[in-house]
């Protein structure tokens, strides 16, 4: 593992710190911009931008399509620090959503099973089923040594696949009823900034988050040390299910119903997770930013669209991948972990 006071490790600090100061100039700078053109021209383009922007609706639709893309985004910065290249994330989310009203629908509104209401058994399953699904892929990719992205792209397409038929079993259709159990946009962003800040912490302030790091960086290292590199892999991609239910049950849940049509409602916000924390640079302040600039996209493409603009949604879905290479093209480059993708025999 590198040496964190190595010459090299303080100028990558420094450049993480230029790159994450000019992302937050220029965001500044172009809601600036927007909000004098707003104002000077109120019945152009810019007026009706600069009026979506700072609405408190578009406040509240952004928390709550952020809530899965940064909080998957946080799960697949763990599975991959720790060396695992986890690109499920969208079959984590899915499969979690699915159980997650299932289970609120079970338990019933009011209701409590040993003292916990329905909300809370509804998260609890949902988390459960994810960290169940990526306990699976763990095995499968640390034990059995399989190619990461192929086993990533199974859980997706197995999460896709099981996850409307059971709801097609249980409801008698791909789109479930509404349970009745509804949480407000306002709970999903407390979810999203408690889970930034602790993730924050394990990462920068804890033991684990110097093995994590050991493990996707310099695995023999960390091994001669003494430390599982296995146990932390493992730990590390079982974080990323955690990470996963609760932003699936909270998409789920903001919405009131599972919808299983199509991509599902979850639409492509796992593979927006991992361009999320690329832009962050594996850092969960810079994927918060990125999960709450992507969604915003989305929910100011929705206004836009009831405002009689004429916007495509396939449009708006490209925006995040286009951003996200010019940004990094232009203004800083992520720093992969090195050892990201391979396998790793211990020398016991």
């Amino acid at each position: 593992m590198r040496n964190p006071l190595s010459p090299a490790s303080l100028l990558q600090s420094a450049g993480e710190s230029s790159y994450v100061r000019s992302l937050v100039v220029g965001t500044v700078g172009v809601l600036a911009l927007l909000g004098v053109f707003g104002v000077a021209f109120p019945g152009s383009l810019a007026g009706d931008l600069a009026g979506i922007v700072f609405s408190t609706s578009t406040g509240a639709s952004t928390a709550r399509f952020a809530a899965p893309i940064v909080l998957a985004g946080l799960g697949g910065i763990f599975a991959e620090k720790s060396g695992v290249i986890n690109i499920g994330l969208e079959g984590l989310l899915i499969i979690s959503a699915f159980v997650s009203v299932y289970a609120a629908s079970v338990v019933g509104v009011g209701n409590a099973v040993l003292g916990v209401p329905a909300l809370g058994i509804a998260f609890l399953a949902g988390i459960a089923a994810s960290t169940f699904l990526a306990g699976v892929f763990a095995v499968v990719c640390i034990e059995f040594k399989a190619d990461q992205i192929i086993a990533g792209l199974a859980v997706w397409l197995i999460a896709l696949g099981l996850a409307p038929f059971m709801s097609t079993v249980f409801f008698g259709g791909v789109n479930t009823p509404n349970p009745g159990v509804i949480i407000e946009w306002k709970f999903s962003a407390t979810l999203v900034i408690l889970a930034t800040v602790g993730s924050w912490w394990l990462l920068n302030q804890t033991a684990f988050g110097k093995h994590l790091r050991a493990a996707g960086e310099n695995p023999k290292a960390l091994d001669t040390v003494g430390v599982s590199v296995s146990k932390v892999r493992y730990a590390g991609v079982l974080l990323s299910g955690v990470l996963s239910g609760v932003g699936g049950s909270a998409l789920a849940l903001s919405i009131g119903q599972f919808v299983g049509s199509g991509d599902t409602m979850v639409q492509g916000k796992g593979f927006i997770a991992i361009v999320a924390y690329l832009f962050g640079n594996y850092n969960p302040l810079g994927t918060l930013g990125a999960g709450v600039l992507f969604a915003g996209l989305d929910a100011m493409e929705i206004r836009l669209q009831q405002l009689g603009y004429a916007v495509p949604d396939t449009l708006v879905q490209t925006i995040p991948y286009v951003v996200v290479i010019v940004v990094l093209a232009l203004v800083g480059r992520t720093q992969i972990p090195e050892a990201a993708g391979e396998h790793y025999e211990t020398e016991e």
